[in-house]
């Protein structure tokens, strides 16, 4: 079982900041991607959620999230920026706590720079849910879970009731 390699809500590797990705690197990156893939395609098939997910998940410290709702994309070295100042407030859920939900606020929309699986410069506007994934995925980067990011104690709920 492939989500047993997802680090679990607890584990103080999640709260790691993670280092870019070097160019000479790309080459090993493809097993890391195929992996991220399979996991990724496990964890859908058996939550029916999932849309994305950091390579600091699986407790490889890279700056690499890799995103499947349409076809695959692969992000390296992000940058957030242009946030609105218009938040949207949702249930945000993680591959790390599975079955918790967390209520956080994100930017209703926002700008990201990145390169692609070739190392091409990327610049994507984002904007409602593509957004507020890209947001939570980001802040996997930087050690920062959805839990850290609760509106407040109460902001918690158990996935299906």
């Amino acid at each position: 079982m492939l989500l047993n390699k997802v680090l679990k809500l607890g584990n103080p590797k999640l709260h790691e900041v993670s280092l870019p990705v070097e160019k000479n690197e790309l080459p090993q990156l493809k097993l890391l991607i195929s992996e991220l893939h399979d996991i990724l395609m496990e964890f859908k098939s058996k939550y029916n959620a999932g849309r994305a997910i950091a390579a600091p998940q699986i407790g490889i410290m890279k700056r690499l999230i890799y995103l499947h709702i349409e076809k695959p994309v692969v992000i390296i070295n992000p940058e957030l920026f242009d946030k609105s100042s218009e938040m949207i407030e949702i249930w945000d859920d993680c591959l790390c706590f599975p079955d918790l939900l967390v209520r956080v606020h994100r930017h209703q929309s926002c700008k990201i720079r990145f390169f692609d699986q070739t190392w091409n410069k990327q610049e994507w506007h984002l904007s409602g849910d593509l957004a507020e994934l890209l947001q939570h995925e980001y802040d996997h980067l930087d050690g920062i879970l959805a839990t850290q990011r609760a509106i407040d104690d109460k902001s918690f709920q158990w996935r299906g009731e």
